[in-house]
């Protein structure tokens, strides 16, 4: 019995408890189970009671002992006591630990996913960085916790569609496009222009594609440079991210929007909608109505939109794509965007608090041997994500930018994060996934394979180590669900350290296999079906995060 089990468990008891007559409450669909900090109060511990105890208009303690009668007639609970004000303590039924074994190899690649899908479509932005240059180690963050973040909603149930935003259009693209041709020209880089040796990178396959360029008129020239110049770099930031294991359902180009109406149109609605006014011959939009601290310019008196209104026109194709919910995932410097996102929710008529989350990160400095990491050799004057992965490899650089809040700026040392020692949180976990993969090798080279899930005695599973882990694997769900409803793929990776190091516990303490001229029994079986679940989570979360499960290290 996991945790979701015993909280329907709770929630039917209630429901009973309603339609008896003994309490008058609305049945909640879901309760708190959690762990409690002392094994001797039990395996679960609930203060539904203490919830419903001011709708029902009774002592707490009452209404836990009406839960608690119900809840003793269930197959899988052992016993219910109820502690302080009104807390349930459950213990659970011998055998009801050990189904949690069985579960997690019956679901496989399934376990900890939600049972049925949410009937909302959600549209997932991060990365979004100008094309004008490499994936920089600030882009890489988002791009490892952006992906996990669509890899844990999408199992949490949630229909989930990653996008990137090509800001393709603007002074920034004019001024690459200035570099690029300036640097095929042999000419210095304007100051205001992309620096570092991969604008003349560009520049030489801009040439090499287009040997007219430099014979041709200064303004065609110059938008040869700039379009050939950003496809080059697209298609180099789609390798770079499609190497790091992160894949995009949408690459959405701001230039297209411009070209097919879409930002003239978003006036047109907004206007419509009543928060739009003219005013010294620019148009604007009234966001000081919804929380802004100033009102925002649409179009400039000069006749051309702004940023804004991009911005708008964007948030406008997201929803008219049918997507419920849009969540961006913004660098630290974008804090200002935040109230604006949400007043052109709400201007569009949305309720931003369901229809938008906006999602701050922050950012990333490389440590090696103490000293800060600044700058890179091909960028010149910033960190690629290429530079990362050269550093440390794919796998150790997404969990490490993982395995941190996003609320928090991360240092890397880059030290620890090659070392294969146990103080190496990537390490750690997946040396925990190989060396379980090697057991149940050495377990078919004795002849023991793991047996059928119906077929093992799960009640033998007794031992205090056994118990932990049980628990342990019980809590993934929750896991999961937890880091989709707040957005924390960190959760996850957290929950895998704690995992791996209760099956080393676990591993210290019961003898799995047996030595010399020892046989194998019923609780061979047991433990070898434990070790086999515990692989099965390890696999299923690092899966979560983007991350291989080695069978050997």
């Amino acid at each position: 019995m996991t945790p979701a089990d015993l909280a329907d468990a709770i929630v039917a008891a209630v429901g009973r408890a309603v339609a008896d007559g003994d309490l008058d409450v609305t049945v909640p669909t879901t309760v708190t189970v959690e762990r409690p900090k002392n094994p001797e109060h039990g395996d679960y511990a609930s203060p539904v009671a203490l919830q419903l105890a001011k709708a029902a208009r009774r002592p707490p303690r009452a209404v836990a002992e009406l839960l608690a009668a119900r809840l003793a007639a269930h197959a899988e609970i052992a016993r219910v006591d109820i502690a302080g004000p009104g807390f349930l303590n459950i213990t659970l039924a011998g055998s009801a630990l050990g189904e949690i074994a069985r579960r997690v190899l019956a679901a496989g690649a399934t376990y900890g996913h939600a049972a049925k899908p949410r009937d909302t479509r959600i549209n997932l932005e991060f990365v979004s960085a100008n094309p004008t240059g490499p994936v920089t180690l600030a882009s890489a963050r988002w791009a490892a916790v952006g992906d996990a973040l669509a890899r844990i909603l999408t199992a949490a149930g949630f229909a989930v569609g990653g996008e990137y935003y090509v800001n393709d259009a603007g002074v920034q693209v004019a001024r690459f496009g200035a570099s690029v041709l300036a640097a095929a020209a042999g000419r210095e880089i304007p100051a205001e222009g992309y620096h570092g040796a991969y604008v003349a990178e560009i520049a030489a396959a801009v040439q090499a594609a287009r040997p007219d360029l430099l014979d041709l008129p200064e303004n065609e020239a110059l938008a040869i440079a700039s379009s050939e110049g950003l496809s080059l770099m697209l298609t180099e930031i789609r390798s770079t991210l499609e190497g790091f294991g992160v894949h995009f359902d949408t690459w959405a180009s701001e230039k297209a929007l411009h070209d097919a109406g879409a930002l003239a149109a978003a006036v047109d609605d907004l206007r419509a909608q009543g928060h739009v006014f003219d005013a010294d011959g620019a148009v604007w939009l009234r966001t000081t109505d919804f929380g802004d601290d100033k009102d925002r310019a649409l179009v400039k008196s000069d006749g051309a939109p702004t940023y804004f209104c991009a911005d708008a026109a964007y948030y406008r194709d997201k929803r008219g794509r049918g997507f419920d919910q849009l969540i961006y995932l913004l660098g630290a410097d974008h804090h200002g965007y935040v109230a604006r996102l949400k007043a052109i929710a709400a201007c569009f008529g949305d309720d931003p608090a369901t229809h938008l989350d906006v999602i701050i990160g922050q950012l990333v400095t490389l440590t090696r041997g103490g000293e800060a990491v600044k700058m890179s050799k091909r960028a010149g004057t910033f960190l690629t994500l290429l530079d990362l992965v050269d550093a440390v490899g794919v796998d150790a650089a997404r969990y490490s930018l993982v395995r941190s809040s996003l609320d928090s700026p991360l240092d890397l040392d880059l030290d620890l994060v090659t070392r294969q020692t146990s103080d190496n949180p990537v390490f750690y976990v997946q040396y925990a996934h190989a060396r379980i993969s090697s057991l149940l090798r050495n377990a078919e080279s004795l002849g023991l394979a793991v047996a059928e899930p119906q077929a093992a005695d799960v009640a033998l599973l007794t031992h205090p180590r056994e118990v932990d882990l049980l628990r342990a694997l019980g809590e993934f769900p929750r896991v999961v669900e937890t880091a989709a409803t707040l957005r924390g793929p960190h959760r996850v990776a957290r929950y895998l350290e704690e995992l791996a190091g209760v099956y080393h516990r676990f591993y210290d303490a019961c003898r799995v296999l047996p030595q010399g001229d020892e046989q194998a029994g019923p609780l061979t079986d047991a433990r070898l079906l434990l070790v086999a679940a515990t692989r099965v989570v390890l696999a299923n979360g690092l899966g979560l995060l983007g991350v291989s499960a080695p069978e050997r290290m």
